[in-house]
């Protein structure tokens, strides 16, 4: 079999088209193996940039990389939550993997709530890796999937194929309040930890400190579902202790392809 043309697998998915089908299983098959050879914390160094939510919007994907640099120019942390909501999940998360499959030590992608079975059963998107640690320093979760690790002291040990029904009952228990969770487990003070950064949550300033700022959640999705209003951030880390948020807007329509509505509504 012919090697991957990865280099026309990223050019293809930077224009927002498909893959042939062929290719994209291959593409598909060839980042789970990288995948399966991360850690379930997997160790990443700065400078990295730290990115929030996707949900399908492509083009603000791409405002996303002129704003914090192309890779593999910049050292990227995806905190879960590619696909949903937005017009073009499955170009999005091809561009992804297509850059993790060119580039797979300076891109990072987590598992959010949305790469798992039961939230994309009509989408067919789950991931693998839960979450990041950067030089021991700042945990990043995926949303709600990383919570689970939250219930113990060690967040290093952990089944990282667990079915996502089995954690969201757990999770229900700890995602109301992150105050009651950080509290009772004295998790950032138990693993020395400088901060923790989550996403998941839309905040309309883009990102938002809390806890002393021992907490922060980063969106990166701008003007989310296309009528939010938001402004989206991603947080760039040029070492554990200098963080530098940076803020983008949404495309204009006028500068992106707006396809026939055939999504299900976010709001019914």
């Amino acid at each position: 079999m012919a090697p991957l043309d990865l280099d026309k697998y990223v050019e293809i998915a930077r224009q927002c088209k498909y893959l042939p089908e062929n290719d994209l299983k291959r593409l598909c098959d060839y980042v789970c193996d990288l995948l399966l050879e991360e850690s379930n914390v997997q160790p990443v160094s700065t400078p990295v940039t730290v990115c929030g939510d996707i949900h399908g919007q492509f083009y603000d994907l791409c405002e996303l990389f002129r704003t914090g640099g192309q890779v593999p120019d910049t050292n990227y942390i995806f905190m879960g939550d590619f696909v949903d909501r937005g017009y073009y999940s499955l170009e999005t998360f091809t561009y992804l993997l297509a850059l993790k499959a060119k580039w797979p030590d300076r891109i990072t992608l987590l598992r959010g709530n949305h790469e798992s079975r039961q939230i994309t059963q009509v989408y067919g998107f789950y991931g693998k890796t839960f979450f990041s640690l950067i030089l021991s320093s700042i945990l990043l979760l995926g949303g709600k999937m990383a919570m689970e690790m939250l219930v113990g002291n060690d967040y290093r040990v952990g089944l990282r194929t667990v079915r996502t029904s089995v954690v969201m009952l757990l999770l229900l228990s700890c995602w109301m309040e992150y105050s009651q969770s950080l509290s009772k487990l004295q998790f950032v003070h138990i693993n020395n930890l400088k901060l923790i950064c989550r996403a998941h949550q839309l905040v309309h300033e883009g990102y938002k400190f809390m806890f002393d700022e021992k907490l922060v959640t980063v969106w990166s999705a701008p003007n989310y579902c296309y009528r939010c209003g938001n402004i989206a951030s991603i947080m760039v880390f040029k070492d554990v202790n200098t963080r530098e948020p940076k803020l983008f807007r949404a495309v204009p329509d006028s500068e992106r392809v707006i396809p026939p509505r055939t999504t299900t509504p976010y709001f019914l």
